[in-house]
């Protein structure tokens, strides 16, 4: 049988909205039957003849086109509630797919994340040189242990506590050279078991973990108790507050957005939760990003994660000031996006609780969103994690390890996980919207990093014959790759051979078809680039109404 990448889509597509576990209102399941296209785009001039181009032998591409489609039947279903208007929704399969890398599409001044010139346009908000010092930056990565097992340490975003864990110096000058450095800290890793290496990782309070198999992982208590999860959940934290009715928008803007009126509060670094914003943003919601200026976060993933946004920064922890004006924010928001450790923000004072409480004597019922790493229930529901962390706990790593023919576990490339997981968050959010309209009352939304893999793994693999077509078109350097390189060597490799795989996506025309172009002040007034987002209405559009700019650019105040 002659394998497709269209019918693929659809019978994942078919699966999600047929899912009774999974909170997606009855008239969202209706309208993806009916007004939902998926297209697969001719491939242009200079492409090979394979409509599957990332070097993954996991469904990435159909599944995250799939949860698009579900993310736009749920606004679709928000824009008939609120504008009677049915849309035509349709997911470009093409561009489905660099939404799972779009941090690597991005540029400022035409310099991309792998460009070491593009530093120079970006705010340094690697406050502890974890990401820009290569040393530090290897805490995080995968190693080999003394029992012949694989650990991913994380440094995260600070490095001295991983690094001196495994008996290293927090720096040294003397490692420069890429792998001087991957053979330092494998020795050092080298010299622990893996049980060792767990008992210090959680003496620590580091995200580091063992790399498990699928089956490994599902033996677990913890893994036992998320594959009885839907892989996103809709709580209902409190019911007496009434039904919400969507904000007034003013007649003079033109045609209005799906969630045009709507206050957004983020409070997340990295990825998967500021993609769960930059989502919301594509709605029309009005985002406004607050960050800690004592906190480290990436430079160049603000880039494209920062679009359509205002972003501020509030020292919560040690102004009186500062947390006034936080609340002052919240006193107007509709919804509070948490991409922090478990009970962080609750140790601030800002957890569910207060958003429950508030909601009730404010009459208005609060939507809070929640992704982390490990989920929400089980007994790893605490320990904080990554990407890379969940891709190696699930078994993920080890799948892609064996599929370029290595016995041992290969970080995919790309943070995959991270965007799939926004995603998800997204479905579930405008799922509580929907609620809050309808029913009223306050909501949790939740989801993570390891339920995203989850539902990609459920998905199943390529045939052999389709993924050793694609494995074969690579590069000889994607196929190449062992466990102890880096994320953006992995990256970096893939994104070249598929440049020369796919040109007609990556050139000038896949450029316009995909990416918009704007001139962001907060960028030193240079020309950026960024994804266009992915779910295209016919009647409420989505698209940006902010340009990027750096963390803490703005007033903490609402500007519309």
């Amino acid at each position: 049988m002659t394998f497709s990448i269209l019918d693929s889509v659809k019978t994942i597509f078919d699966t999600l909205i047929n899912d009774q576990s999974l909170p997606i209102p009855d008239a969202a399941r209706d309208l993806a039957r009916t007004n939902v296209t998926f297209e697969v785009p001719e491939r242009g001039e200079g492409a090979v003849d394979s409509d599957v181009v990332l070097p993954c032998p996991l469904k990435q591409c159909e599944t995250v086109a799939a949860l698009k489609a579900v993310e736009g039947s749920i606004g679709n279903a928000i824009a008939v509630l609120r504008y009677n208007t049915p849309q035509k929704v349709s997911i470009d399969l093409q561009h489905a797919v660099l939404f799972l890398f779009m941090a690597y599409l991005a540029t400022v001044d035409g310099k991309g994340k792998l460009d070491p010139e593009v530093k120079k346009f970006l705010k340094d908000t690697d406050l502890l040189q974890a990401q820009s010092n290569l040393y530090r930056r290897m805490s995080a990565n995968l190693y080999k242990t003394k029992d012949n097992k694989y650990f991913h340490i994380h440094g995260s975003l600070e490095a001295d506590t991983t690094l001196k864990m495994i008996g290293l110096p927090p720096r040294d000058p003397s490692q420069t050279d890429y792998h001087q450095i991957i053979k330092t800290l494998g020795d050092a890793v080298a010299k622990y078991t893996a049980d060792e290496l767990e008992v210090m990782n959680a003496e620590k309070k580091q995200a580091g973990t063992t790399a498990l198999t699928r089956e490994e992982f599902d033996k677990t208590p913890h893994g036992q108790v998320l594959n009885k999860l839907p892989y996103w959940e809709t709580v209902a934290l409190e019911t007496t507050t009434p039904p919400v009715a969507f904000p007034e928008v003013p007649a003079d803007i033109g045609t209005p957005k799906i969630l045009s009126g709507f206050k957004v509060v983020e409070m997340c670094r990295i990825i998967a939760g500021p993609t769960i914003t930059r989502i919301l943003a594509e709605y029309g919601a009005e985002v406004i990003k607050v960050t800690s200026p004592n906190l480290s976060d990436v430079p160049f993933f603000q880039v494209d994660g920062n679009m359509g946004k205002h972003t501020t920064d509030l020292d919560l922890k040690g102004s009186q000031e500062d947390r006034k004006k936080f609340e002052a924010l919240l006193t107007d928001a509709d919804i509070l996006v948490d991409g922090y450790r478990t009970h962080a923000l609750e140790h601030l004072g800002y957890g569910i609780d207060y958003f429950t409480k508030k909601g009730i004597e404010r009459g208005k019922g609060y939507i809070y969103v929640s992704e982390n790493c490990y989920g929400f229930d089980g007994e790893w529901a605490h320990r904080p994690g990554w990407q890379q962390i969940a891709d190696c706990v699930t078994g993920i790593a080890w799948i892609q390890g064996k599929a370029l023919g290595r016995d041992e576990p290969i970080i995919p490339p790309f943070p995959m996980s991270d965007y799939g997981t926004g995603c998800m968050g997204a479905i579930a959010c405008l799922d509580a919207v929907y609620k809050r309209a309808t029913k009223g009352g306050s909501y949790w939304a939740k989801t993570s990093l390891v339920q995203y893999d989850l539902l990609l793994m459920n998905q199943g693999l390529y045939p052999e014959s389709v993924w050793q077509k694609v494995r074969d078109l690579h590069d000889a350097d994607v196929r190449a790759v062992r466990y102890y390189d880096s994320v953006d060597h992995i990256s970096g490799a893939a994104l070249k051979s598929m440049w020369r795989i796919r040109p007609d996506i990556f050139t000038e025309v896949g450029q316009k078809k995909y990416m918009d172009e704007n001139i962001s002040e907060g960028f030193h007034n240079k020309k950026v680039k960024t994804l266009k987002p992915v779910v295209r209405f016919d009647k409420n559009p989505n698209a940006f109404e902010e340009v990027t700019r750096p963390n803490g650019y703005d007033e903490p105040k609402w500007w519309k």
